[in-house]
């Protein structure tokens, strides 16, 4: 018997189980109020939610509206909260979530506006997308050459990281507490799009799209890397959003209070092991920043009197120093 086939017997003896679901309902264009509706399905374990989805709208409530297309992880059309975490229902199964959470709650993707029940409007998230400029911008100096693009060798490549995956579903962006709330966060995909074309040899706008994001949304990310537990990929966006942190100021330094906060913080850790209050601010904001911070500052120092001090170094300090000197020589090998 073939691996297939012993798969096959194996689902076909599998015991249906009964999944409740409670799914989102909500239609904009009839009124009303959000609501849950319930319904119970017996299915095998393995059996994908989006499957159970389907079978929701085709013999219980043709009014269901979701969108689905290709059912192989592919397209990404089908991402939604599945028990509170953005996910693709296609690949995500009902046996371990209702063994975890006892039923299956479905919700539309976050952040986007809901058109009707699991279906969003993803068109900021498009925007967003197509603020990165997510195309190759050639340098007018350096001319195409006449049989074709410049070839790139595997190294190079390599320095794309996962961001190839990307399948666009918006997981991670529906997952993104920046994005919620702050308007000007472009988002993680976004981000992670941008800094493949940073990174590629045949782009001439390097520097711009470095210069342009440093002011314009890439400090806000807020390194909770709920982005990559929810990218079905494994793109890890979160990763990619510090290497463009680091590519930002290795190129630029600090030009705006998130990469100066980020250059200061390394300073003082490297300096004493911990951090000097007061020296972190006025290294953030500047001296205007530090004078704006003084209300607070009183505040602070009467319940910590201490936070005026300078910090003496910890223990182990030269341990810390060692350390900065590694990556260092890491930083100058890859140079």
């Amino acid at each position: 018997m073939s691996i297939a086939e012993e798969r096959l017997l194996a689902f076909a003896e599998e015991k249906l189980v009964t999944v409740p679901f409670d799914v989102y309902r909500y239609d904009p264009a009839r009124g009303g109020q959000p609501r849950y509706q319930h319904y119970e399905l017996r299915l095998a374990p393995h059996t994908p939610v989006l499957t159970g989805l389907l079978r929701i709208r085709d013999e219980i409530d043709p009014t269901l509206a979701l969108r689905y297309s290709c059912r192989s992880a592919i397209c990404g059309s089908c991402a939604m909260l599945v028990n509170s975490k953005s996910r693709l229902a296609c690949k995500t199964p009902v046996g371990p979530e209702v063994k975890e959470h006892g039923r299956i709650v479905i919700d539309p993707m976050r952040n986007q506006p809901i058109l009707r029940d699991l279906v969003v409007d993803q068109q900021p998230f498009w925007n967003r997308y197509e603020q990165m400029e997510p195309h190759l911008i050639l340098d007018p100096k350096r001319p195409m050459p006449k049989d074709g693009p410049t070839r790139m060798s595997p190294t190079e490549v390599e320095r794309f990281k996962e961001t190839p995956r990307c399948i666009s579903c918006a997981a991670c962006y529906s997952a993104c507490p920046a994005v919620e709330a702050d308007p000007e966060f472009p988002g993680p995909m976004a981000l992670a799009k941008l800094y493949r074309f940073v990174v590629d040899p045949r782009d001439g706008a390097t520097q711009a799209r470095l210069q342009k994001i440093q002011t314009n949304g890439l400090w806000l990310c807020l390194r909770c890397h709920l982005c990559t537990e929810a990218c079905p990929k494994e793109v890890r966006p979160s990763e990619r959003i510090r290497d463009l942190k680091e590519l930002a100021v290795e190129a630029q330094g600090g030009t705006e209070p998130g990469s100066r906060h980020a250059i200061g913080f390394l300073k003082n850790i490297e300096s004493a092991g911990t951090l000097n209050e007061l020296k972190l601010v006025r290294q953030t904001s500047g001296l205007g920043g530090l004078v704006a911070a003084l209300p607070q500052g009183v505040r602070m120092w009467r319940k910590k009197p201490e936070i005026t001090k300078s910090p003496h170094p910890i223990e182990g300090i030269d341990e810390v120093k060692k350390i900065y000197e590694a990556l260092d020589g890491k930083k100058k090998g890859k140079e």
